[in-house]
């Protein structure tokens, strides 16, 4: 195998590791440690270039704990602001639903807007820089079609009345009168100086008016965003996004599993049907320059009692064909089902990681080959590890390796690789096969171990 030979800085390699470590995936460095999932990317990318020309998509990627939904979530994330969009992303939680009765919907949208990222700023916070480039925008478009220079009333003037041509398309969009009022505000207040007004223009646009009250008093108007309405001006910000220069929006929601630990079902259900609305919108042609992608394990989406099924209009929508099935799946389906990486794969992948541990505690790679095929040997000959093993748990048991030999550098990589803590398929088999044997004497769990041995001593000739 040809190791990756890119230097990393070490604030990135520093950032890999330890999100690795801590079972997180980073949001730095995805690029030196993507592997697998090539296919996924292609069909989600497919998506993108479909919203950059006005359309709308939703998906849902579901997988296991540990499967790698929401790597591929940042992996794609990374991808489209590289093409020029905008990024909103949020983990649901109990404070953070779709829809609730104490604010729990609008909580998300501020965790949305707080996340907003761009390319030149990817860490979050965006909001700002994004008005000062579309007054940026709309100042050179001004100038160029007038021929005034910044700093004269006449321009200040053709600025406000290009300003009017936004708010008049805006218009027919639900609040979109509101919309583009904040917007003239704000750069009205950034010609002026007027830093105070400024922040409560971006208070506004955050949702974090609690009142009508509050928002008149400091703002004039008589409307904030609030718990129902909050996705309207989501797909208000996709629009103006683009008329500021971007491609578009795409929305990031993880931990679905939230609402579906909701114990309420009626509540439950409003989240369900906020999601279908959202689900219309985009199929329908509703929303433009706006992609969706939401994740959740297999029992949030497929379970029928509490899952996203157990609401008939979504799993109508939702519910495979009967074509697709594991192997074969259709990833132009709304929900793409994750199917395990294969043991080739995630070798790849322990070569980068060693590469990248390497060059962040700065010492040569002392692991060979063979020691690498021998680690995803052990990790792929456990006791249901063709169905149950997961990147997230090779990925810390590899970490751990690599800390261990670097911390104790007279050890070798056979010794640890052979201690009982790390060796799965060695030692009395034998003993192993009777410990899986089913209650009625059957040999299914026998013939499932056997088999997991004898895919580690296959693999153990595959050649890197």
């Amino acid at each position: 195998m040809e190791r990756n030979k890119r230097k990393v800085p070490k604030r990135i390699a520093a950032a890999v590791i330890n999100s690795l470590k801590g079972g997180v995936v980073p949001r730095l460095g995805l690029p030196y440690i993507t592997v697998g999932r090539k296919h996924e990317i292609e069909a989600l990318l497919h998506d993108v270039d479909v919203i950059s020309e006005g359309g709308a998509s939703f998906r849902f990627i579901e997988g296991k704990y540990g499967s790698g939904k929401s790597f591929l979530l940042q992996t794609i994330r990374s991808y489209v602001m590289d093409r020029n969009f905008v990024v909103v992303d949020a983990d649901l939680s109990p404070e953070r639903r779709l829809q609730g009765t104490r604010g729990q919907g609008l909580a998300t949208y501020r965790e949305l807007v707080r996340n907003m990222s761009t390319k030149t700023r990817p860490e979050g916070g965006a909001l700002p820089l994004i008005l000062d480039r579309w007054m940026s925008g709309v100042e050179a478009e001004t100038a160029e079609k007038s021929g005034l220079a910044p700093g004269d009333t006449a321009f200040e003037k053709a600025v406000e009345t290009n300003l009017m041509g936004v708010i008049r398309s805006m218009q027919e969009l639900v609040h979109g009168f509101d919309f583009a009022r904040l917007l003239t505000m704000y750069y009205r207040a950034s010609v002026t100086g007027d830093d105070e007004t400024k922040g409560m223009v971006l208070k506004w646009f955050r949702g974090e008016y609690a009142t009508k009250t509050e928002a008149k008093r400091e703002l004039g108007v008589t409307v904030i965003i609030t718990d129902d309405d909050w996705y309207d001006y989501l797909k208000l910000f996709a629009w103006f996004l683009v008329r500021a220069g971007y491609s578009g929006l795409y929305i990031m929601i993880d931990e679905l599993v939230n609402i579906y630990k909701i114990p309420n079902a009626i509540t439950r259900q409003y989240n369900y049907e906020k999601m279908l609305t959202m689900y219309n919108d985009t199929m329908q042609g509703k929303a433009r320059y706006l992609g969706i992608l939401m994740s959740g394990t297999p029992q949030c989406v497929e379970d029928r009692r509490r899952g996203i099924y157990s609401y008939e209009a979504l799993r109508s929508r939702l519910a495979d064909g009967k074509f697709s099935k594991e192997g074969a799946r259709d990833l132009l389906a709304p929900v793409i089902h994750l199917e395990p990486l294969t043991a080739e794969e995630m070798l790849v992948l322990t070569g980068k990681l060693a590469e990248i541990h390497a060059e962040l505690y700065g010492y040569e790679v002392n692991l060979t080959d063979q020691d690498l095929a021998a680690f995803i040997q052990m990790e792929y000959a456990r006791i249901g590890a063709d169905r149950q093993i997961t990147p997230r748990e090779v990925i810390r048991d590899f970490i751990e390796l690599l800390d261990l030999l670097y911390q104790h550098p007279g050890k070798k990589p056979a010794d640890l690789l052979g201690s009982d803590e790390f060796s799965y398929s060695k030692g009395d088999l034998a003993s192993q096969e009777e410990a899986a044997l089913a209650p009625d004497g059957t040999v299914t769990a026998r013939d499932e171990l056997a088999g997991n041995a004898r895919q580690g001593e296959n693999f153990a000739e595959f050649q890197i």
